[in-house]
């Protein structure tokens, strides 16, 4: 309930019938702008008892509402796999990017007998949230999963779109190559084999987790470039695809939008793909990501799309059978290329 309706609900206790059926009648955007034609007068000498009992609860919901800072709403982690992430920790965590002065932390899940000389496949997955949300915990189920079949499993850490601190969805292109370059650069330090680096994501996590392999030239001023960001396969979890007005995040990024648009710059030579995607999505639509995987093919990538019929945006963390389903699958897939055991 707004601000607004519940001063209604309590101003109305004991007044009388005719407030109650006018106010009643009226949006709160409506009661508001009824407001400046009785302000001549005070509150206290108006003729009309019930216009004195609508300024009464409109002065107590303004400033109610002028005292409340809006606040993001949380990420939503009452799902599935909300609640796996409670339970886990980070066996460590690394600073792979020094921006201004904020580090952005690689939160790393390290298998059961991992020693610094390995040479594991590592799994790095990106969280989602609108570019403008979230945080590594969020995917640490998925982290945790692949350090369970032998895997270094790595939840990422990203600059958050904010007008106020005039980061971009650029600079959140930047870090996701950063991670996955740190990590390739510093795989003998991480147990890790610069060869099998897989990187997923879900939603704008997604987003970013293509990013990596698609967009060339959009990475930190100054950073070496020489060790390449492309993983060896990607895993991508109702993502962000299209950033045209047909698809989402085009006011976030503003007129530059094709540049950060996967669907609109596959390319031959791209990893192995597989994709998770409902036909239900309304935040990202389903178009995008068939426009996407048919581009893959077109350009002679490896490209595997898994459509869940009437499935909404992050479907598959919702529940233990989506999410299992969706990991049963991957292993299948990253077991075709040599990254996991068959099971």
């Amino acid at each position: 309930m707004s601000s607004i309706s519940s001063w209604v609900v309590l101003g109305l206790v004991g007044e009388n019938y005719w407030a109650e059926r006018w106010l009643a009648s009226k949006s709160a955007c409506e009661i508001l702008r009824w407001t400046p034609r009785f302000c001549g007068a005070p509150i206290n000498r108006m003729r009309f008892p019930f216009l004195r009992t609508v300024l009464s609860v409109v002065a107590l919901a303004s400033a109610s509402a002028s005292a409340q800072t809006p606040q993001p709403a949380a990420p939503k982690q009452n799902d599935h796999v909300g609640k796996l992430a409670e339970g886990l920790t980070a066996t460590q965590t690394v600073v792979y990017k020094k921006v201004a002065d904020s580090e952005l932390r690689l939160h790393i899940l390290n298998p059961e007998g991992w020693q610094a000389a390995d040479k594991r496949p590592c799994f790095i997955t990106i969280h989602g949230g609108g570019w403008t949300n979230g945080g590594p915990q969020r995917m640490y189920p998925f982290a945790d999963h692949y350090a369970k079949l032998g895997l270094v499993g790595i939840s990422v850490q990203y600059r958050l779109h904010s007008a106020k601190t005039q980061t971009t969805v650029f600079d959140c292109v930047k870090d996701a190559r950063s991670a996955v370059r740190y990590v390739r650069a510093h795989a003998a330090e991480l147990g890790v084999d610069p060869g099998k680096i897989i990187v997923s994501g879900g939603s704008a996590g997604g987003h970013l987790a293509v990013a990596t392999a698609i967009f060339d030239g959009v990475d930190e001023a100054g950073e070496e470039t020489k060790v390449s960001p492309v993983p060896n396969a990607l895993v991508l979890l109702f993502p962000v695809i299209d950033t045209s007005t047909e698809g989402y995040g085009n006011a976030k990024i503003g007129e530059r939008w094709k540049e950060l648009s996967p669907a609109h710059n596959v390319r031959a030579g791209l990893p192995p793909t597989i994709t998770f995607h409902g036909t239900g999505d309304t935040v990202t639509p389903f178009n995008g990501v068939k426009a996407f995987h048919d581009a893959m093919l077109k350009g002679g990538n490896r490209s595997e799309l898994v459509v869940n019929d009437g499935g909404a945006h992050g479907y598959l963390m919702r529940t233990q059978p989506l999410y299992d389903e969706c990991l049963a699958k991957t292993d299948a897939f990253l077991a075709s290329l040599g990254m996991v055991s068959r099971r």
